[in-house]
């Protein structure tokens, strides 16, 4: 691996740059929050995301057939929307969302791109990012359009928003409150407006229904139904599941004053269904236990994603970069499964304005026979008041070729390296 001298003088120059970005007083914030603001819950929204990412992977990666170059993406990411003061209920919203290419030394992971660089997925695009109008009555919302749908921890149903431009869905989407302490989401999704700003056709009716066990977290139950429907792409129609799933996550009132227990178990199953092509079942079991003392946070996990020759337990509607390593060598799990055991180590300093977290990846198959490798991931986020940020993201994939599954994986068979720096302004 290369050593990158310009990652300090990087790190230096942004740090700097918010610090007097955000030495204005907080009467100054306040009047610019305040100009945003329209009529009743109307708002003009603004985000603003430079970032420049590295990925250093060696000898043995491919790239339709070519081994890459070192990749470095310097790239900024735009977006602005206008949401509509409520009328009667009624409330719309529109969003532009944008990337510009500043350097563009990176394999964009579109379909039609040709290059001979590492993949950082982050093309350079423009699109209708959102597009929707609700209607609030009765503890009911239903919005319908093209808008942004986060379920949970975003495994199955989130909107990818690590990437630059972010996962969205032309869906209708009703949610009701009715119920004490009850949650229900329904809908229909029709079109996947993906991060490569490319379209997927879809039909996928989703269920997710959450009931809140008082302070001791959330029981979660939910069934999403995935048709994709390309009809000159096998690739994307081999993509359709049904998935069923029970989930409970939380943590325990604090105890001692300082002290509290965290926990999460889950289970789900994983079926053929609609245009895929092969028959399929699959499971996958994800578990956590840990704890929190003042501002240290400690947690030790598993999760697991079976496979076997007819298929494997996937989630293309996730946001996966979150699970099984930054790296992101594991956005697809592979023939054999797999299984992440990890653990996580955070900490909240500095008024809880920066937040240093480390973890710790094991993969194998699901057997836990064939060792794929191990990765660490370190990340500093610091936060400046409301609306400025910054943040240092690193991640190291080991390859363990050693049992002969080399050859069999492809990217995952090679040592790779990713570095991030990025700097946020969103009012």
């Amino acid at each position: 691996m290369k050593n990158y001298t310009n990652f300090v003088s990087l790190t230096v120059t942004l740090y700097s740059t918010l610090f007097f970005a955000t030495a204005a007083s907080a009467d100054y914030h306040k009047t610019i929050e305040d100009a945003l603001k329209f009529g009743d819950g109307g708002a003009i929204k603004f985000d603003a995301n430079y970032r420049w990412e590295n990925v250093d992977q060696d000898a043995g990666a491919k790239i339709k057939g070519v081994e890459p170059k070192t990749a470095n993406a310097n790239t900024i990411r735009t977006r602005f929307g206008i949401l509509s003061p409520k009328f009667h209920g009624l409330q719309g919203f529109v969003e532009y969302e944008g990337t510009q290419a500043l350097q563009s030394d990176y394999h964009n992971n579109r379909p039609d791109e040709v290059s001979g660089f590492s993949r950082v997925a982050d093309p350079a695009y423009n699109e209708l990012n959102q597009l929707w109008i609700s209607y609030t009555n009765f503890d009911t919302v239903v919005k319908g359009g093209r808008q942004r749908i986060k379920f949970d921890d975003d495994r199955f149903i989130g909107n990818v928003g690590w990437r630059q431009m972010e996962m969205t869905y032309d869906s209708v989407l009703v949610t009701n409150t009715s119920l004490k302490n009850l949650t229900v989401n329904a809908g229909y999704i029709g079109n996947v407006q993906t991060i490569l700003s490319t379209t997927e056709n879809i039909d996928a009716p989703i269920l997710n229904v959450n009931y809140k066990l008082g302070d001791y977290g959330n029981l979660i139950g939910y069934g999403y139904w995935l048709d994709f429907r390309d009809a000159n792409n096998a690739g994307i129609r081999n993509k359709s599941n049904q998935t069923f799933g029970l989930r409970l996550n939380g943590a325990t009132p604090k105890f001692y004053e300082h002290y509290s227990l965290l926990y999460t178990a889950e289970w789900s199953i994983q079926q053929d269904y609609g245009h895929r092509a092969v028959a399929y079942e699959a499971n996958r079991y994800n578990v956590m236990g840990g704890f929190s003392a003042y501002f240290l946070n400690f947690q030790g996990a598993m999760e697991q994603l079976n496979g076997n020759a007819n298929g494997q337990f996937n989630t293309p509607l996730g946001t996966n970069h979150a699970f099984q390593g930054w790296a992101d060598l594991f956005l697809v799990t592979p023939k054999d499964g797999i299984r992440d055991v990890f653990g996580t180590v955070s900490a909240k300093v500095w008024d809880d304005s920066l937040t240093i977290s480390t973890i710790y990846h094991d993969f194998t198959d699901d057997t836990g026979q064939k060792h794929y490798g191990d990765e660490w991931d370190v990340q500093a986020v610091k936060k400046f008041g409301k609306h400025y940020s910054v943040l240092a993201k690193y991640a190291y994939y080991s390859a363990d070729n050693s049992d002969g599954y080399a050859g069999t994986q492809a990217l995952t068979n090679t040592d790779t390296q990713r570095i991030w720096l990025q700097g946020n302004i969103n009012f």
